[in-house]
């Protein structure tokens, strides 16, 4: 699958959560801007940095009209003690299968141990791809402020072209 650009669609993907059933990205994030986080796995300080800037930033975000999931290949149980450990409020996702986010948006995968490496989207409430962010090792990830920043930015200058024109 080819790297998702800004306008692509963002697919079709169902995330499995503690507690709650199984649900499509697109009906967690209807009618509100996405952030979509791929993390490496609890084991990762890059992550977990990551993750814990993106709760720092939630109730900002929140007053966006905007709505984070992460997702990742680790187990329910080592989800749930991310979860607990960071007290992440947004919706985190387990036992992701690396491959099928690889085929489905583009996301670089570690051949082993297996798992899809940092990968992340902002959507806008359509659904579309404002921007995307791949890493092909430990570093090169969204930074909540920036994304913060971003949606503020679209929601002050609505008609402004974010994507430099061809030419």
């Amino acid at each position: 699958m080819p790297l998702l650009a800004p306008g692509d669609p963002f697919p079709q993907l169902t995330i499995t959560a503690p507690d709650v059933d199984p649900l499509l990205v697109s009906d967690i994030l209807a009618d509100r801007f996405g952030i979509l986080l791929f993390y490496r796995g609890s084991w990762c300080p890059y992550c977990q940095t990551q993750l814990r800037g993106f709760q720092r930033a939630q109730a900002t975000l929140t007053e966006l009209g905007a709505e984070t999931v992460a997702v990742s290949v680790d187990d329910e149980a080592t989800t749930r003690e991310t979860i607990s450990k960071h007290g992440l409020t947004f919706l985190v996702g387990h036992s992701a299968d690396a491959d099928m986010l690889a085929a489905a948006t583009g996301a670089f995968v570690n051949p082993e141990p297996r798992y899809v490496q940092s990968t992340g989207f902002v959507l806008d409430p359509s659904g579309a791809v404002i921007v995307s962010v791949y890493s092909s090792g430990a570093i090169g990830r969204l930074v909540a402020e920036d994304v913060v920043g971003l949606i503020r930015y679209i929601k002050e200058h609505p008609a402004a072209e974010l994507r430099p024109k061809a030419g």
